[in-house]
């Protein structure tokens, strides 16, 4: 009996753990629409609310929150670098809960998507993205256009592609891209490979528009270690080969690790190498089809990111 009083009086004396507050889908919502709107008069009429209310639910997140998420003049309102940061998330959590929902009460959707992705994209995440979201959506038939970044942009403007994901950040920037993935580049070379003791480095990046090679070769530029290009290609499989051969070390995503392939281990002294993302560009006006796998996408590199 007396151990038994011990144990609920430790229970009772024990720390608890910070209950963390949730921040309702509405107040999202009015987050994401006050940035694409660059008010907060032009986003109450985009939720259906007056713009006192507006003003009550952006104080009510930055209560919960306890960090100003805009900057405010006479004019117009800014993100905040903690705005920013809680719109990338707004949009992912909003997705999830759209591509939820779309399972029980979009059935019927039908339609073609076009969409375009990067090699290394299509081959990592794509196959089982796609396989879940032809589960849920049996009317929806997507084609998968694989390309480059810059002509993916082109072919998105010209109206040959509903939507596409690109790579962005990391040397390249596309201001209209909403960003649902992060993923850290690393310098990779085979295991017990010797690539990286050579001087020139060996070094195997795409054409100069790459965003991997952008960073690569800036960070190494940065460092005044001397380079030279040993392999090209414009595909990851092609690049891994080049690793494999040990022919060059070359900047991956971490993902694209594996048993052979490895990071440079620090001893070789490479440069740190910053985070990459993927963007997705979405056409003016689309169909329910596209808005379903859109949100999809979103849905699904939400739950990639939470998972690593």
């Amino acid at each position: 009996m007396h151990l038994s009083e011990n144990l609920k009086d430790d229970q009772m004396n024990a720390p608890r753990s910070p209950i963390v507050p949730l921040l309702d889908l509405d107040l999202l919502k009015t987050l994401i629409a006050i940035a694409e709107t660059g008010s907060f008069s032009a986003a109450a009429s985009v939720v259906h609310r007056t713009p006192s209310a507006i003003s009550m639910q952006v104080k009510k997140m930055e209560d919960i929150l306890g960090r100003a998420i805009f900057t405010r003049d006479s004019r117009s309102v800014a993100l905040t670098a903690d705005g920013a940061f809680l719109l990338e998330h707004a949009r992912r959590m909003l997705a999830l809960n759209r591509d939820a929902v779309a399972r029980f009460v979009q059935p019927e959707i039908e339609g073609v998507v076009r969409l375009g992705a990067p090699d290394d994209v299509a081959e990592r995440f794509l196959v089982d993205m796609l396989r879940r979201f032809a589960d849920s959506h049996p009317g929806v038939s997507i084609n998968v256009t694989v390309d480059t970044t810059d002509r993916m942009i082109e072919q998105l403007h010209r109206g040959n592609l509903d939507m596409t994901l690109i790579t962005c950040e990391a040397g390249f920037k596309h201001n209209d891209a909403e960003v649902v993935y992060r993923e850290q580049l690393v310098w990779a070379t085979c295991l017990g490979g010797v690539a990286a003791e050579q001087d020139p480095l060996p070094v195997s990046v795409w054409e100069e528009s790459c965003a991997w090679r952008i960073a690569a070769l800036g960070a190494l530029n940065d460092q005044d270690r001397a380079w030279r290009i040993a392999f090209q290609s414009a595909h990851i499989s092609g690049q891994r080969a080049a690793i494999l051969a040990d022919l060059a070390v070359a900047p991956i995503p971490t993902s694209s690790l594996d048993g052979n392939i490895i990071e440079v281990p620090a001893r070789f002294g490479l440069p740190k190498l910053p985070k990459y993302a993927l963007g997705l560009l979405v056409a003016k006006e689309p169909n329910p089809a596209v808005n379903a796998a859109a949100d999809h996408l979103r849905a699904s590199f939400s739950q990639r990111a939470s998972n690593h």
